[in-house]
């Protein structure tokens, strides 16, 4: 990328910024004087095309949100759902898986490399045998839940949490609850 890319990019996001500062001030300073009240945690996918605020049409301070490629869990995001529970008294949990989704395609043509081994082994464990992406893409979401309710069971300040899997779909928008 050259210097001028980057220069494109940076106003993108400066001009986006001054955008979102002109439209959301009253619930930006309500939430930063009375801290924030999730009503949920959703844990989902980086991709960027999965952005759980605007699926679920939820505002500033509505969901705590954990983003993490192929939405695979580790101590990271435990500790971030913890919090959200225990601290921030969130009583639902959702992991969002979705279609189209990069982490699952890679894991199911063979894994990947570096760093994203990491990813794509616990997709594999998830998904088992299966290879059709779209199957995939539930086994992963259904296996963080289940992931979820076996590390947390033991947690007495969050037992009675509701952890539930979607999967939503790119094209149509829908979530599907599974």
């Amino acid at each position: 990328m050259n210097t001028e890319s980057n220069q494109n990019i940076r106003g993108r996001l400066k001009n986006g910024n001054a955008r979102y500062r002109a439209l959301d001030d009253a619930r930006r300073i309500e939430t930063a004087e009375n801290g924030q009240h999730p009503y949920a945690i959703v844990v989902c996918c980086s991709d960027s095309r999965v952005i759980p605020e605007k699926i679920f049409s939820a505002g500033l301070g509505e969901l705590f949100v954990i983003r993490v490629a192929g939405n695979v869990l580790d101590k990271h995001q435990f500790g971030s759902i913890e919090y959200a529970a225990a601290h921030l008294h969130c009583s639902h949990i959702l992991v969002l898986g979705h279609t189209g989704c990069g982490a699952v395609t890679a894991a199911l043509s063979g894994g990947g490399e570096g760093f994203i081994q990491y990813i794509t082994d616990d997709i594999l464990e998830a998904v088992g045998e299966e290879r059709d992406p779209d199957a995939a893409c539930r086994l992963n979401a259904l296996h963080a839940a289940d992931r979820l309710r076996r590390e947390f069971e033991e947690h007495p300040e969050i037992k009675d949490v509701h952890i539930e899997a979607a999967v939503y779909d790119i094209r149509s928008g829908a979530v599907e609850w599974l």
